[in-house]
């Protein structure tokens, strides 16, 4: 019976066999499995790299990743990415994800590592949306095969979004189909291109007030987050073109879909408003 357990924001599944690479990247000699099998090698990374022991954390991780793990695969990609406790590298980044897809491109959507099989997918399609240096190049019609896999097969979100952006130019249909499936997954930035894509559709007043709402749910949703900035600025482009009624309706809209979706955050503006209303409290007197 497979067990599961939780170590510091990495799932690991206790009970599965290790399965061999292909050499690429090259072994870690420090690690064999007479010191660690590849699952603790997984959880040991995951307790260095949390712990602050980045270093540690590679060497473990690396060796995992060499022996079945994807999730180790899928880590040490986004550390080189990002430059996480090792110099940035995009393209040892695009050969960590590359083979967690390789080798677990067609694991079942519901596995335990789906997630982190879905997120290299949508990495790898970036990288040759945009492509790297001299390296790897630009390939578009790749880059739109590989999210559609993600999209469809895993149903990821960021690979829904990622597909709704780039047929959002030319094809506006086909841009709403995705861009609404990672909306009503929660995708703040999907909910704001949704909005924009069906207002700029509309053709009534309605369609265009459920665009305008789709945007200001966006921006009440996004308060806090990275995207806050552009997804305001998006909204207040499209709120300054709205006619008054559709205003008014995108108004109702989104204070209807907010209670029924996002009563927390209602609740929480109400309870910051009340606070501000409160007089400051005023000292005893002696």
């Amino acid at each position: 019976m497979r067990k599961f357990f939780l170590v510091g924001g990495f799932v690991a599944a206790m009970g599965s066999g290790a399965l061999a690479f292909d050499g690429t990247p090259a072994p870690n000699p420090s690690i064999s499995p007479s010191d660690v099998s590849p699952v603790e090698a997984l959880r040991n990374g995951a307790r260095q790299y949390y712990s602050g022991d980045k270093a540690g954390a590679i060497n473990s991780l690396r060796y995992a990743a060499e022996n079945g793990q994807p999730m180790a695969a899928w880590k040490l990609g986004k550390m080189y990415a990002t430059g996480d406790g090792v110099q940035e590298d995009d393209l040892k980044a695009f050969e960590y994800y590359s083979q967690v897809v390789r080798e677990h491109g067609d694991d079942h959507p519901d596995a335990p590592d789906a997630p982190f099989v879905a997120s290299a997918f949508v990495a790898l399609g970036k990288y040759y949306l945009n492509g790297i240096s001299e390296s790897v190049p630009q390939n578009a019609g790749r880059a739109k095969q590989i999210f559609t896999h993600a999209a469809s097969y895993f149903g990821d979100p960021d690979a829904q979004y990622e597909l709704g952006m780039m047929y959002q130019p030319n094809n506006g249909r086909l841009a709403v189909r995705w861009f609404n499936l990672a909306a009503i997954k929660g995708h703040v930035g999907a909910q704001a291109r949704l909005g924009e894509t069906l207002f700029s559709l509309g053709t009534s007043e309605s369609r265009k007030a459920r665009g305008l709402m789709w945007m200001s749910v966006a921006r009440e949703q996004a308060k806090g987050n990275p995207d806050a900035a552009w997804i305001g600025t998006l909204h207040e482009q499209y709120f300054a073109h709205a006619d008054e009624p559709v205003r008014r309706l995108a108004s109702s809209m989104t204070e209807t879909w907010m209670h029924r979706n996002r009563p927390d955050l209602i609740t929480a503006a109400t309870a910051v408003a009340g606070a501000a209303a409160q007089p400051a409290s005023q000292p005893s007197a002696q």
